[in-house]
């Protein structure tokens, strides 16, 4: 039952509510159903190719997206005492969240063209350092502006920042150095900043643990393949791959970011969406240390980030039609490479160890005049009881750093609707295994979470 109910009762884990392994580190409650019936464990941990330990049962919230926002809503809804069924078509991870670069924003980046969205990733940031865990690493971060660069848009930056808040640090030429040894003879200035590095597959099992030991379902190779909609309302939904059912859920929820527009297309509702791909190429580089900015209008190749003894290099911003089929030129590699050596040289010649293409899921309405470029990255949430269909809501755009916010937005929705007064708790409570970097590893594998941007820190069971 949810919290705030009158008939609110805990729900009992026993072996008829199919609660197996890893999140305790032994038989804890990784992915659960509500106890309505008994199924066969074929194997002492959860496989997601083995549909056999999966037990799908009709939820309160049928959740379609397994990234960072999908999970974390399912996380959200899972504290206040709702039941939701999180599924997705592929592994978790698998689409924009997992082929991030991984920064862990402090809003600088945003803070000149969108101070709203720069204050709102300053703050989620602070709050993912207290809860995450092993799932952050807190890297700071430096803007560099080099020769040639608009002098005057650093100083733009610099006031933009100290105007939402962001602390900043202005630093010599000598001084940058220090920091970053290999940094080029051409720095003119820089400016520190509290930037930080995400390790998505983490993130999102981290949430997926926590949501499934508190009454979620996580469902990955599921994927929806029709939405019946009968008298303004979804009344079922179809699930295939290793679901091959109908469920029959009191709300939806689209999280299924750069193809919400398919999903919701399902439904008979219009979400337009304007998805840009960008390179991230990833070579050995030890020690880096910090987060380093191009400061310069935003532009391909203007972003290193750390990671243990690689560095992500990135990225380029090219629209998409398809999000199931777009090109990968090899210029974009290049192009990156090119750009970001100037930043730090010694990538230049680096070896590249593996190169991926992820998809941002912007919101066409918000990309109109905006040219996928210096543009918000805030997130919109779009209630569908407008367009004849009461319960149904999506929610895209925003960014990684920002999903737990843009979860705790879209579940208030979610809540009001179906009855539930209980508050959100997610910014105040640690993710559960979230300081076990094991722990969470064995998660990232159970769920085929493994997304490339992060494949160089965990070590997936």
């Amino acid at each position: 039952m949810r919290k705030g109910s009158s008939t609110d009762q805990p729900v009992a884990v026993t072996p008829g509510t199919a609660v197996r392994a890893v999140v305790t580190g032994d038989t804890g409650a990784l992915v659960r159903s509500r106890p309505r019936e008994r199924i066969e464990v074929a194997t002492d941990r959860l496989k997601t190719v083995d549909s056999r330990v999966w037990c799908v049962c009709d939820p309160d919230v049928l959740v379609i997206g397994g990234g960072a926002t999908g999970v974390g809503v399912a996380r959200d809804l899972a504290l206040r005492g709702v039941e939701p069924l999180v599924v997705d078509r592929d592994g978790l991870c698998s689409g924009a969240s997992g082929r991030s670069h991984g920064l862990l924003h402090s809003g600088a980046r945003y803070a000149d063209s969108d101070p709203d969205g720069a204050a709102e990733c300053l703050e989620e940031a602070r709050i993912l350092r207290r809860i995450a865990g092993a799932c952050v690493a807190d890297t700071g971060g430096l803007f560099v502006r080099l020769a040639g660069d608009d002098a005057s848009y650093f100083e733009e930056k610099r006031t933009a920042c100290q105007s939402v808040g962001i602390p900043v640090e202005t630093l010599t030429p000598s001084e940058a150095r220090e920091v970053v040894p290999e940094l080029p003879a051409e720095v003119e200035q820089a400016m520190r900043v509290p930037d930080g590095v995400v390790y998505p597959s983490r993130l999102i099992a981290a949430n997926a643990i926590d949501a499934g030991a508190h009454g979620a379902e996580v469902r990955p190779h599921a994927p929806v393949e029709s939405i019946t909609v009968q008298d303004g309302a979804v009344t079922e939904v179809r699930l295939g791959g290793t679901a091959e059912t109908t469920v029959t859920p009191e709300f939806v929820v689209n999280a299924a970011g750069a193809w919400a527009g398919r999903v919701a297309d399902r439904a008979g509702v219009s979400v337009e969406m304007a998805p840009t791909r960008g390179v991230m190429v990833s070579v050995e580089y030890d020690g880096l240390g910090p987060v380093l900015n191009r400061c310069r209008q935003p532009a391909d190749g203007d972003i290193v980030i750390p990671h243990a003894s690689e560095a992500v290099l990135g990225t380029t911003s090219v629209p998409v039609d398809n999000p199931n089929d777009y090109d990968t030129p090899a210029w974009e590699i290049d192009a990156s490479v090119e750009e970001c050596a100037k930043l730090l040289p010694p990538v230049a010649e680096a070896p590249v160890v593996r190169s991926w293409w992820g998809l941002r899921p912007l919101y066409a309405p918000d990309e109109a005049t905006r040219g996928g470029r210096g543009i918000s990255r805030g997130f919109v949430r779009l209630d569908h009881a407008a367009d004849g269909v009461a319960n149904m809501v999506s929610i895209v755009g925003g960014k990684l750093t920002t999903y737990r916010r843009m979860a705790e937005a879209t579940a208030d929705l979610v809540c009001e609707r179906i009855g539930c007064s209980a508050p959100c708790e997610t910014a105040d409570r640690a993710l559960l295994g979230a300081d076990d970097p094991a722990r969470l590893d064995e998660a990232v594998g159970t769920f085929d979470g493994q997304g490339p941007t992060d494949v160089d820190i965990t070590t997936p069971v």
